[in-house]
């Protein structure tokens, strides 16, 4: 029996959505495309005699930082090695073929050891917050077609990379859309299992609370919230809670190769999500 690695193509999404919708994870058909599209040749996928076994995704922040996400397996094909052999390729195409100087992933406590036996370091933890939804009732979506360049500006010095693609094409697929003169911004999108809010990135506390605090309640009441948040960032934390989200997953961002340029996990006021950062 053997596996072979190969680029993902658009042939590939709907077992690749297939696998993250039974995984209970919450990425949509879109997202894969978007996955596709930004990749650049970045995406994996592992076949096992033939059929499709599992998935990585790669997206690349021009040539300082990359992420990798979607390490997923088929229940059929787990305890093999594939795992393993999806990240390796990642690793060695951001670092080799795309001369990536930093690759960085969000890690569940599970895949934390495997991580770290490859040679990536914690930065910082966070958490997924989720207020499960109630009563329907009436809102006014704001979708958001564009980002401002002060916007983009903003965001590459609070995140430590220029995301600018990024963060274009999910502003054209968002639910709802809220930018400050301050530069600071949000996006409500769809997911597959809750709306998710993200990213928010904010000049200030007070900006980043604002933000947070307009978009969840823009969201239409019966749909459960997904929020990521870094647990440094105690305000948007403490808002959170008092908001009835409850934290429902922990994860540690982590990083390998040259160390990460600045980020302030403290004006993020929401991931973009821990397959892109």
């Amino acid at each position: 029996m053997t596996t072979r690695l190969r680029p993902l193509v658009p042939n590939d999404l709907p077992f690749a959505h297939d696998l993250s919708r039974s995984t209970g994870w919450n990425q949509t058909r879109p997202d894969w495309e978007r996955f596709l599209t930004l990749s650049d040749g970045g995406c994996f996928l592992a076949e096992h005699d033939g059929r499709p076994a599992g998935t990585a995704t790669t997206i690349s922040y021009r040539t300082d930082l990359a992420w990798i996400g979607m390490v997923l397996v088929h229940p059929d094909f787990q305890r093999r090695g594939i795992g393993t052999e999806l990240l390796n390729e990642a690793i060695r195409y951001l670092r080799e073929e795309r001369g990536i100087t930093c690759v960085r992933l969000d890690a569940t406590p599970a895949g934390r050891p495997l991580y770290e036996g490859l040679g990536f370091q914690a930065e910082w933890g966070l958490r997924r917050w989720r207020r499960e939804g109630g009563v329907e009732r009436d809102v006014a979506l704001v979708s958001k077609e564009d980002i401002s360049s002060e916007s983009l500006t903003l965001d590459q010095l609070v995140f430590g990379a220029d995301r600018s693609a990024l963060l274009r094409s999910l502003a054209t697929g968002s639910l709802a859309g809220e930018a400050l003169a301050d530069g600071s911004f949000g996006f409500l999108r769809n997911g597959e299992r809750a709306v998710y809010l993200g990213p928010v990135t904010a000049a200030s506390t007070g900006s980043g609370l604002a933000l947070a605090e307009s978009l969840v309640a823009s969201c239409p009441g019966h749909r459960d919230i997904f929020w990521d948040l870094p647990d440094q960032n105690t305000a948007a934390c403490e808002l959170a809670s008092s908001l009835g989200f409850q934290p429902v997953r922990e994860l540690t961002r982590m990083w390998l190769g040259d160390r990460p340029l600045g980020c302030n996990p403290g004006r993020i006021f929401g991931l973009a999500e821990p397959a892109l950062g």
